[in-house]
């Protein structure tokens, strides 16, 4: 017994041991640890049946409004309003314009939210039986410190909400989606970017 435990304790046998623990941990963290980089395209392919990029569709009282994104759901049809910016983000449901305090500059834009209320409503006046959702998606740069407004999410809290969590409901959610959803294609006006899943040259990373 003493001479096994000798051997074994050898360097020639311990060393190789201790590295293949040591292997064997750093894979048990990386399991544990690590996230896949989620991306606006591998969300929205997660997401997304299909997608209708840049549509022009009457609004709810007069004049056009352009869609940048339409996504099919199983959870209905999804407005995307697509926002880049880098900083913390200062706004509510009543500013009229929101504040981003930038590493070098200070600027405002005004509050997306009244844009995306347009476009969800020029939406259902075409398909009034589906859900229809407005989401003004965040990426990776924006910080809400002091709360976040309504509407508003970033890419884990898109993936979270509208993941497929039942397969094999959300497809039938889909089919029946789907006329509205060709309803859509047909009244919008202007040049329509259509496919099944996102393509990568229309959306950044």
């Amino acid at each position: 017994m003493s001479q096994v435990l000798n051997e074994i304790l050898s360097p020639t046998l311990l060393y190789p041991l201790l590295g293949l623990l040591a292997l064997v941990v750093l894979w048990l963290l990386y399991r544990r640890f690590y996230k896949p980089r989620r991306t606006l395209k591998s969300v929205i392919a997660a997401i997304a049946h299909e997608r209708m990029s840049n549509l022009v569709l009457p609004k709810a009282d007069e004049g056009e409004i352009l869609i940048d994104h339409l996504l099919l759901t199983s959870s209905g049809l999804l407005i995307l309003d697509l926002k880049e910016v880098e900083g913390v983000v200062f706004g509510s449901n009543k500013m009229q314009d929101w504040t981003v305090m930038g590493k070098e500059r200070r600027y405002t834009f005004t509050n997306p939210q009244t844009a995306l209320y347009d476009r969800i409503a020029a939406v259902r006046q075409v398909v009034r039986e589906v859900p229809v959702i407005g989401r003004v998606l965040f990426l990776d740069g924006a910080d809400f410190t002091k709360g976040v407004p309504d509407l508003v999410c970033n890419l884990d809290d898109l993936l979270a909400e509208f993941d497929d969590a039942d397969p094999t409901g959300a497809s039938a959610q889909i089919d029946a989606f789907k006329p509205h959803w060709e309803r859509v294609r047909q009244s919008a006006t202007g040049t329509v970017s259509a496919s099944r899943r996102p393509r990568a040259a229309t959306l950044p990373d």
